[in-house]
């Protein structure tokens, strides 16, 4: 495989977080982090989660009910190995919450900064941070 085939198939990755999020398919979202993955959503209030064991149930709970849209672009990616890699993708997303919910809804912007690792099974996120720039929040 190039290092031109190695970026897109990150770059394929990284669409597939996005639509399994969205689409709430957890098995799906589970596929694309490698079992000992790392996630900082520290700014999200949430700390690091370790493992994709622990992460699958936090965010399908976290997400329960909440319509999503994420939106990833301009990625800068990088190969660090034949097998290793990092990335900043800049993002923005759009949360609906339930009627009732103390927030209506969310609209935010920021960057994932993200590790990749080169499995058996293919390219994988082995660590990812949410950084916010800003956050437009309508109260329920």
């Amino acid at each position: 495989m190039s290092d031109h085939d190695d970026l897109e198939a990150i770059r394929q990755l990284k669409a597939r977080y996005f639509r399994m999020m969205d689409l709430k398919d957890w098995d799906g979202l589970a596929e694309v982090f490698t079992e000992d993955v790392e996630i900082d959503v520290s700014e999200e209030g949430s700390g690091v989660i370790r493992t994709r064991a622990a992460y699958m149930p936090f965010i399908a709970e976290v997400l329960a009910g909440v319509t999503t849209v994420h939106h990833g672009h301009m990625p800068e990616l990088e190969l660090t190995s034949p097998t290793t890699a990092r990335g900043i993708w800049s993002m923005e997303d759009k949360l609906w919450w339930p009627e009732g919910s103390p927030i209506a809804h969310m609209h935010g912007y920021g960057h994932y900064h993200e590790t990749y690792e080169k499995t058996p099974d293919g390219w994988r996120i082995k660590t990812m941070k949410l950084t916010r720039l800003h956050r437009e929040v309508e109260a329920g």
